[in-house]
Parts: C-alpha cells; structure tokens; sequence
C-alpha cells in the first residue's frame, strides 16, 4: 500500500538519516523491508512509529532507529553468514537478509518463531531460518558466523557468542543492568577480542545460560 510506502521513507528520512546513519545499503534495506507486516494488525497505526512495539509474549520489535543503527554497527557484507539471537517478530532477520549471504535466526519463545517463520515465508525470503533455542548459547550446529546481532539485553557478553564469531567477526549487542544496558561491539582478530562501547540502549533481557536467569 502507497500509504506504507510513505510512512517507510519517511520513517528512514527522519528517523534514522538525520540521526547519521550513513550506510547506504542499511537505508535501503530499512526502506525496502515492510516493517508492517511483521506487528500485530491492531498495532499496524503505530508501525513505523519512532518507538519500539509490543508483538506478544512480553517481547517488542525494537526501534526503527535502533535496528537500523545495530545493522551500520555490524558491518554486514554481501558474502556473510549472520547469526541472529532474538527472533522476535522476524523484521530484524530480514533486514538482515537483504544485506547477507544466509541468516540464521534463534528464538525461545516457540509461539514467535513460529509467526516469524510464516511472515519471511510469505515475504519470499529463503535464506534465512529459524530456530527454536537458547540464544544466549548462540547456535553451535551452522556455527563460526562472520556477524552475530543480539536484540536482548545480557547481563555480560556470553561467551558462547564470542566462541562462534569467526575470524574477523563481528558481535553487536546490549550489554548491562537489567533495564540499562549500552550497546557493544565485539571483533575478533585470532584469538583476542577488540571491543567499544556505543550509546545507551533499554532492551528486554536475553533469558538464557549466559544471560539472565528469567
């Protein structure tokens, strides 16, 4: 629907450019991907609202802004495999999927993975699955991943995540108190780690081994 179109440029237009992003690849994604099939029909008014919406079992699909700044920060490139830890509602892993090579998607919530499933399919996209796990042990079977984004907040960046980067890989995610967390960027090179600390995020929390307890 035209309508949609509209409201997606203007959401990136002014929610995201004008706050810096610059990844030209990045906009283009969140300009091509309809945010408002992947919300609930009663919360469609409100899609591409600059705010983060409720989607069922306790879980949001974050910020227009926050997707978009999480997907500059991990330097997706067109030959990489993605791991993505916090299904959700799906939108993320198919933001995603317009910048890589193949995206796997892990979700707890089996209700939501499930839904996310329904919507990618419907959507065409066939290099992305979801799988129904704990995220915080990242998902060890299609395991080393060039680019890992977690959209859930860990108490401490598990090592689980950092055992299946890949040489050169890369970790974005939110790091912190239960409800402050700030964002985070892991690379690896070898077997060290180089991290840096990005702007002040709230997500819900990662329940898992490596992140919160529930």
């Amino acid at each position: 629907m035209k309508r949609y179109q509209d409201e997606r440029e203007r959401m990136v237009t002014h929610q995201i450019a004008r706050r810096g992003i610059k990844d030209e690849r990045v906009l283009e994604a969140m300009r091509t991907v309809p945010r408002h099939l992947f919300i609930p029909e009663d919360a469609r008014t409100v899609a591409y609202a600059d705010s983060p919406v409720q989607i069922g079992s306790g879980q949001t699909i974050s910020q227009p802004f926050i997707v978009a700044l999480m997907t500059e920060l991990l330097e997706v490139r067109a030959e990489h495999r993605v791991l993505d830890v916090g299904t959700g509602s799906g939108y993320q892993a198919a933001i995603l999927a317009e910048l890589a090579a193949e995206v796997i998607s892990i979700e707890r919530h089996p209700e939501l993975a499930q839904r996310a499933r329904k919507t990618l399919k419907s959507l065409g996209y066939q290099h992305i699955k979801v799988v129904v796990g704990d995220g915080s042990l990242g998902y060890q079977p299609a395991a080393p991943y060039d680019r890992i984004l977690v959209a859930a907040a860990a108490p401490a960046t598990p090592q689980a995540l950092l055992d299946q980067l890949a040489p050169d890989g890369r970790l974005v995610l939110p790091v912190g108190a239960r409800f402050s967390q700030h964002l985070e960027v892991w690379t690896r090179k070898d077997d060290q780690f180089i991290h840096s600390v990005d702007i002040p995020v709230i997500f819900v929390p990662l329940i898992g081994e490596e992140g919160w307890s529930g």
